[in-house]
């Protein structure tokens, strides 16, 4: 008897970055890589929606970021796994657009090794103090801060998932004490003590460092704000690597005008690109990076496609699938 293949498709948008575009040749070494889950399924790659409506027709399997969700069911009437090529899924709420019995997966994990090293990179620039130090260029200021090393030094994880678990271990290799808050409030290897979000008030005046790394969700939003801003020690500093609404923004910015915290690194905005007119851009003890902190240049779409080949593989043989969202969560 004949193996089951497996039809899959896979949309690119030709606005976004190269490191999130899936290409041919990037097929092609994956495949390589997996021959035997590969000889199996059958691969459309599509770019901007250009015969979107015949390929997904007789798709089982989606893979892309953007997509048109309207009555993806009768347009897709075989679908039935459809992969984000990202971790978060908050520009895909709500849910109600999944169509019945279909599997929807997210790139989690993906993103661990080069968020981990940004992660400890952006942890010692803030306890080098290099929000203020740049500030201070920019000010053609010669002002000397001095600092001491990490070891000893206690760093708040704010959701412990695959990018928070990463830059805890690194902590941890650094000598750093590490308070990990997630919803489960499991402990985690990496994390020297673990809370629940109940305890997050009792977490954040603990800590030299605030790494927040939550997805976004309804329980999430604006779950930093001015009140738990507040309760971080003045000498503290923050860095969002997570989506710009946990935190709230505009208080953040007046604590660094006011010098009430020692900096904070900013990796992703809402929205995006941010806006010239931004006052962000020119906030004191601040550092942006564009949203450029988790995603490999090299290694992303390679990490993206050996996960979606393991994960066929999975379908095939009738295991559940890794990285499945579940939407009661919003992750």
């Amino acid at each position: 008897m004949p193996e089951r293949r497996l039809r899959v498709h896979i949309e690119n948008v030709s606005t976004m970055a190269p490191v999130f575009q899936i290409s041919a040749e990037q097929y092609r070494e994956a495949a390589a890589r997996h021959p035997d889950i590969a000889a199996r399924l059958e691969t459309t790659i599509g770019w901007d929606l250009d015969g979107w409506d015949e390929a997904v027709r007789s798709a089982e399997v989606l893979v892309g970021w953007r997509f048109p969700r309207h009555d993806l069911a009768a347009r897709a009437p075989r679908l039935r796994w459809i992969h984000v090529t990202g971790a978060g899924i908050d520009h895909l709420l709500p849910l109600d657009w999944v169509p019945p019995g279909v599997a929807l997966t997210t790139n989690s994990g993906v993103h661990a090794p080069k968020a981990g090293e940004f992660a400890v990179m952006a942890i010692l620039m803030i306890l080098n103090r290099l929000p203020a130090l740049v500030t201070a260029q920019r000010e053609r200021r010669w002002e000397r801060i001095f600092s001491t090393q990490a070891r000893g030094k206690v760093l708040a994880v704010i959701g412990v998932g695959a990018m928070g678990s990463a830059a805890a271990r690194r902590a941890r290799q650094m000598g750093m004490r590490v308070l990990g808050v997630r919803r489960s409030g499991r402990p985690h290897r990496a994390v020297d003590e673990m809370f629940g979000p109940d305890a997050l008030a009792s977490v954040l005046p603990r800590a030299d460092v605030v790494l927040v790394t939550v997805p976004l969700t309804g329980e999430t939003r604006h779950l930093i704000g001015r009140a738990e801003l507040d309760l971080m020690k003045r000498e503290a500093g923050l860095i969002n690597m997570a989506r710009a609404a946990v935190v709230d923004y505009d208080a953040l910015a007046e604590k660094l005008r006011r010098g009430e915290l020692s900096g904070a690194i900013l990796d992703v905005f809402d929205p995006e690109p941010l806006p010239a007119d931004s006052p962000l851009w020119t906030t004191p003890n601040l550092i942006i990076t564009p949203h450029v902190s988790s995603d490999d240049a090299e290694a992303y779409i390679r990490r993206t496609l050996d996960l979606v080949f393991a994960n066929a593989a999975r379908f095939l043989a009738g295991r559940p699938l890794r990285n499945r969202v579940r939407p009661a969560l919003q992750y």
